[in-house]
């Protein structure tokens, strides 16, 4: 999403050119299903509309449709989070709890920058009994991990948005 460094809030839904479905041409297409899918729902073309009419719009200056989906892919690829997290042994487990730091610690390791955590609250399920562990009924899901661009999208910064995920709980990761 594009920001202005010293002022990070969010812009979205700018006056810009509306989402054009032929313009995410097949190769792109395939790149993005792996890269940016929709974990949520599973409509990746609605998916990559909405944030395109949300956001997107508001980088047009800098970055047309086609680029700005280019540029998203590329993101993804030169800092694989999965591959980094799980270099650190911090991997999908259904019990197994981290600390904000010790997921912070293992991002910034290997991108020489301070990410933002975006958590949910832990779905409650019927399973779940008084007899499970208070930090696994209390911690958060790791929902995003947020890098941050300068003005182009080209150079990595430090993440100086405040929010997130709760510095002090335990955050799963599923």
């Amino acid at each position: 999403w594009p920001s202005n460094y010293s002022n990070p809030t969010m812009p979205s839904n700018c006056n810009g050119t509306k989402f054009d479905d032929r313009k995410v041409y097949p190769q792109l297409r395939s790149k993005l299903k792996r890269s940016w899918p929709d974990v949520e729902s599973g409509n990746d073309t609605k998916f990559w509309e909405s944030e395109w009419n949300k956001h997107g719009t508001c980088s047009e200056q800098t970055h047309n449709q086609m680029q700005y989906f280019e540029r998203s892919h590329a993101m993804w690829y030169s800092h694989n989070i999965t591959e980094i997290l799980k270099n650190a042994s911090i991997v999908p487990h259904p019990t197994q709890t981290w600390t904000y730091s010790d997921i912070v610690s293992a991002i910034k390791s290997k991108t020489q920058r301070t990410p933002l955590l975006r958590c949910k609250p832990q779905p409650k399920t019927k399973s779940q009994t008084k007899a499970q562990p208070k930090s696994q009924a209390n911690s958060l899901l790791l929902h995003e991990v947020v890098l941050c661009y300068g003005y182009n999208a080209l150079k990595l910064i430090d993440c100086n948005r405040t929010g997130g995920c709760q510095n002090q709980q335990a955050i799963s990761f599923q």
